[in-house]
């Protein structure tokens, strides 16, 4: 069944009512980080440092009480 490119859409009524809250939203938003002083660009390093370090070597370890549940699981 071939579809009829010459009809109408069908106007969603609730859209439409409410389309005049609905803001337009810029296409590009440019976003500039602050220049840092070299004081500051060490003190950044280091943080992400510790944060990468943080995250490789800390591991969530299950709560007593789920180690509990599982080993009566099994």
């Amino acid at each position: 069944m071939a579809k009829n490119k010459n009809k109408k859409k069908k106007v969603n009524a609730k859209r439409e009512r409410y389309a005049k809250f609905r803001k337009d939203k810029p296409t590009s938003v440019t976003f500039e980080p602050p220049e840092l002083t070299p004081e500051q660009q060490k003190q950044r390093q280091e943080d992400e440092k510790n944060i990468d370090m943080f995250l490789r070597y800390n591991k969530n370890r299950p709560t007593p009480e789920i180690k509990d549940k599982k080993l009566k699981r099994k």
